[in-house]
């Protein structure tokens, strides 16, 4: 099963390719577009839970965990170019000899860059709105928030290991599964251990941050606070798709692939 699965990924890769030796705006765009994607599912996420938030209830994060699930079906049905997804398949590309590793490396660049754009963007439109104005309303983001920004240097890598470990297999494993129900469910599944479990994962934290950042907020909420953050867990997903993905699956697998034919 897995060669198959193997070769969606070697084709995806190459597909984003494509794009960007077409256009990089077309790319930087698709990048944005997939942050933007993660900001509709950090809104209902934290709408949701606020609610429980508010009364004080454990199910104030589980209820945020499943809704958050919103945000991987927009970005794999409705397109973008995620970073943390993108360390995976370009790596695994680039470990096949179908791309250079310069390449590589200006995709997850560019990537980065229409991420944080789209976060930039979304993060004004969601301000202009007024939604989060009261402060009844925004108080379960913020102390999310808060938190993110206050955890120790290490633990945020090794907790961005473990997050973009899973959120590539939330992509990798329904590419074998027939039919949209089992795929979308599966890909809800993954979503949500990754965020009951408090992983931390680069591009949501940066649309998280920047809903933050736009509203009214305290002191312990700042940019020193989202560098802090930022810098540890995109290094962490990017050791966790690039080597625990891709370089994994490439290893364990090469004495098929060398043999396989598409």
């Amino acid at each position: 099963m897995e060669m198959p699965l193997l070769s969606e990924v070697e084709k995806l890769a190459l597909k984003k390719v494509k794009i960007f030796r077409q256009s990089l705006l077309r790319y930087i765009l698709r990048a944005m577009l997939a942050s933007m994607f993660i900001g509709f599912g950090v809104i209902v996420a934290f709408k949701t839970g606020n609610y429980f938030y508010l009364e004080h209830s454990p199910f104030a994060y589980p209820m945020a965990a499943l809704t958050f699930g919103a945000a991987i079906i927009l970005i794999a049905y409705g397109g973008g170019d995620l970073f943390t997804g993108n360390t995976f398949y370009y790596t695994y590309a680039a470990l096949r000899g179908k791309m250079a590793w310069l390449e590589v490396t200006q995709l997850w660049v560019s990537s980065y860059i229409g991420n944080i754009l789209g976060a930039a963007v979304f993060a004004f439109l969601i301000f202009t709105t007024g939604l989060y104005e009261e402060s009844s309303v925004n108080g379960f983001l913020l102390s999310v928030v808060e938190k993110k920004m206050h955890v120790p240097t290490m633990e945020l890598f090794f907790r961005a290991i473990l997050c973009n470990w899973l959120v590539c297999l939330a992509f990798f494993i329904p590419m074998g599964l027939k039919g949209d129900g089992p795929k979308m469910f599966s890909m809800m599944l993954f979503v949500f251990c990754f965020f009951i479990s408090g992983y931390e994962h680069s591009i949501a934290n940066m649309c998280t941050f920047a809903i933050a950042l736009v509203l009214n907020h305290p002191g312990t909420i700042s940019w020193a606070g989202v560098i802090h953050n930022l810098i540890p867990v995109t290094i962490g997903n990017l050791f966790g798709g690039s080597m625990l993905m891709a370089w994994m699956y490439y290893f364990v697998n090469k004495p098929f692939l060398d043999d396989y034919k598409e």
